[in-house]
């Protein structure tokens, strides 16, 4: 047990399953599926997390039914040839020594349509999660018992694989929260109208899973703590179900989410949120539920936020599902007492439940191992084959991480930065206050570098004299990118357009009147807005693209609509920019062909900028360095994801030979 943190390497039992920590790898889709069943991928990836110190594992969702999955690399848990691909993973996670669950359930009308699963979307009542959504059929009573059926197969399949448990899912907005929410069942039968009547769906799944797994086998159950609806479920009614269902004996634990189809945001809130958001809900549930084991969960990304939880008696384990995409190895730092090399999650939702929602393999923008583990996880990195000398030029997040990697295979690093201090661009990120969270990227790569004894030198623009004086037997350039302005948009170099970079720190003087001219659909972009907003100034953003903000995560994008649209911010979408005169924006609405014009004291353009490669050409031409790489933006502009996988591929393979 860890001195420092005694309540979370104590070990719980739930059921008959000892479990070594409090640390739990919450239940999260990967998309690793292509054929819809447990891979090497798979298999790898929940290793990692074991191996990273997580006493419990809780695999991702599994569908019990044809038409219940609705993306296309989700696993079919329906079809027995499951199974093996489940006996080798529990196999893998056991090895190491960690416990493995297994999460089943089903979307319900939580679809977003029927093109893939060529069935009908199914629901309760006829309540759909969105106006313009496909049409739903309602289950009929017959329909809803070969449901029940379908859980309790799927959770012999689960045990038949060797899972320590299974969890039914029960938030999320997943067809049993319909069943519970007074919102989405509309029945006047034995299954809708009062609580008892909302709840039988879910205890006959309940029973007929216990029936199928025995005693002798984990069964949890994760619930809704809030649908942040007014007409939905609310933090006393998941109160009395959970008391409902620790009655019944039929659970061992209790896993507590929050959110819905309408307000999916709030299932994974980002960086906007506060830390430990949803935590009282959670508490909400332990203290009517007693000695049932409850698992907290939503932006818990550090042990010690994680241990003052179960030492005030909030919960008994710790949930994690970004953070453990980010860092695998998050318990196993803690336990050893090394707080300062842990990767904190930042809540982007970039890579992960924004790759997710698009059924794209998840990862990670901090963590390029994520879904790459058998390549580049724990275990993966080889030492340099000799101390040799590696100079990295720029101090972004690509130069970094490149200098991090190649200084943890034992080569001698020098990184030069021509600012004052590192961190490239997400310095000018942070400067908004929804988006400070993006420093914990820069924090850990510094301390990193510092660690692991680099050489920095900051206020240092380098020439290829200077490499050449320093003699390197390599050389990684991650100079990133300027801010110009693109061409294209006649009359944007007057005097009253700036680059997005400049207004964020402070260079420029900006008038009250501002156009924001968007070419990237950003981060970046919507946090300018806000910034400016904030001001007082009156911001309009003008883009050809169907919605503003096209490049960010559909987690994000509703909290930052929220925010921004608060502040009237005028979007202005499926609109080009035909011409910038004195202090007019001329534009053009796409479709309708129709001309209008903006009144702008001061046009912003996002922009992602370019590449700043002339040093990485100008050292190719000499052809005096024996291996040199370029990395990041003065590649091409891009994201903080692009930068760190570069920089950590470069990391890697300098000097290898």
């Amino acid at each position: 047990m860890s001195e420092s943190f005694p309540y979370l390497f104590s070990p719980i039992t739930i059921g008959n399953v000892t479990i070594k920590n409090r640390f739990v790898v919450l239940p999260h889709n990967t998309s690793y599926a292509n054929d819809h069943l447990i891979n090497d991928r798979h298999i790898a990836y929940y290793t990692e997390r074991a191996k990273g110190g997580f006493g419990l594992i809780i695999v991702e969702r599994q569908s019990v039914s044809p038409g219940t999955e609705p993306l296309l690399n989700e696993t079919h848990a329906f079809k027995p040839e499951i199974i093996p691909g489940y006996q080798q993973l529990t196999k893998s996670v056991h090895e190491i020594g960690a416990k493995v669950f297994c999460q089943i359930g089903h979307g319900g009308r939580n679809m977003p349509h029927s093109k893939i699963t060529r069935r009908p979307i199914v629901a309760p009542s006829l309540v759909k999660v969105s106006p313009v959504g496909e049409e739903l059929h309602v289950l009929d009573v017959e329909e809803i018992q070969g449901l029940v059926e379908d859980f309790g197969r799927v959770a012999g399949y689960v045990r038949e694989g060797g899972f320590d448990g299974v969890e039914v899912i029960a938030t999320h907005g997943y067809l049993i929260q319909q069943f519970l929410s007074p919102m989405t069942n509309l029945r006047e039968d034995e299954y809708g109208g009062d609580l008892d009547n909302r709840m039988r769906f879910c205890l006959e799944v309940l029973e007929k899973v216990r029936e199928v797994v025995g005693r002798d086998f984990v069964l949890g159950l994760r619930l809704c703590g809030d649908e942040f609806m007014p007409a939905g479920l609310t933090p006393e009614d998941a109160q009395e179900i959970a008391e409902r269902v620790r009655d019944t004996d039929l659970v061992d634990y209790l896993s507590v989410s929050a959110g819905s189809g309408q307000t999916p945001f709030m299932i994974v809130g980002d960086m906007s949120f506060p830390l430990g958001v949803h935590l009282y809900l959670a508490a909400g549930i332990k203290e009517v539920v007693g000695d049932l084991p409850v698992i907290a969960a939503h932006r818990i990304k550090d042990p010690v936020q994680a241990e003052k939880i179960l030492a005030d008696g909030q919960a008994d384990m710790i949930g994690m599902a970004r953070a453990a995409i980010c860092d695998p190895e998050l318990p196993r730092k803690a336990e050893e007492g090394r707080i300062d090399e842990i990767r904190f999650c930042i809540a982007c939702n970039q890579n992960c439940i924004g790759n997710g929602m698009q059924g794209i393999p998840v990862g990670c923008i901090q963590n390029p191992a994520a879904g790459f583990e058998r390549e580049s996880g724990i275990g993966t990195l080889r030492p340099a084959p000799a101390p040799k000398k590696v100079m990295v030029i720029g101090g972004g997040p690509a130069g970094m991480e490149a200098a991090r990697v190649a200084a943890e295979r034992g080569l001698q690093v020098l990184i030069c930065e021509r600012q004052s201090e590192l961190g490239g661009q997400i310095n000018i990120l942070t400067r908004v206050q929804e988006h400070q969270e993006f420093g914990d990227v820069t924090r850990y790569l510094i301390k990193e570098i510092q660690r692991l004894g680099v050489e920095v030198r900051l206020d240092t623009t380098v020439t290829p004299e200077t490499v050449a004086a320093e003699g390197p037997d390599a050389v990684i350039v991650a100079t990133g990118s300027l801010p110009e302005i693109p061409e294209g948009i006649p009359g944007v170099d007057a005097g009253n357009a700036v680059h997005i970079r400049d207004v964020l720190l402070d260079t420029v003087e900006v008038g009250q009147k501002v156009v924001i001219i968007d070419r990237d659909g950003s981060t970046r972009c919507l946090g300018t807005a806000s910034y400016l907003a904030e001001m007082g100034k009156h911001v309009e953003i003008v883009t050809p693209v169907f919605y503003v903000g096209w490049n960010v995560n559909f987690m994000s994008l509703l909290p930052a609509y929220m925010n921004i649209l608060s502040k009237d911010v005028v979007f202005r979408p499926m609109c080009d920019v035909t011409g910038v005169e004195d202090h007019t924006v001329q534009a053009i609405q796409y479709f309708s062909f129709k001309d209008f014009s903006i009144e702008a004291d001061t046009i912003v353009v996002s922009h992602a900028g370019a590449p700043d490669n002339a040093l990485y050409r100008a050292l190719k031409e000499a052809g005096t360095v024996g291996e040199l790489y370029a990395i990041g933006d003065c590649v091409a502009a891009r994201f903080t994801d692009s930068a760190i996988r570069e920089g950590n591929e470069a990391g890697r393979k300098v000097c290898s030979a």
